[in-house]
């Protein structure tokens, strides 16, 4: 007999705040530290013009549904 798992996997909400406008950004993600540091290294490019950024706060979520409505 063979069992199987799926992989869990939990999503986040996250609230960024601009370092260089005090401007927040609101997104979700399955990797909080990989997307901060993707906002910070200027390749997004609705938010590059405005890094760094500090992760100000956050909440986790089973899944990318509930994560997306409470963004």
């Amino acid at each position: 007999m063979q069992f199987f798992f799926e992989p869990v996997m939990t999503y986040f909400i996250y609230i960024l705040k601009s370092e260089k406008d005090l401007r927040y950004y609101v997104g979700y993600t399955s990797d909080l530290e990989k997307r901060l540091a993707y906002h910070n290294s200027g390749k997004q490019r609705h938010t590059g013009h405005r890094r760094p950024f500090r992760l100000v706060y956050y909440e986790e979520f089973d899944t990318k549904t509930e994560a997306l409505k409470r963004e």
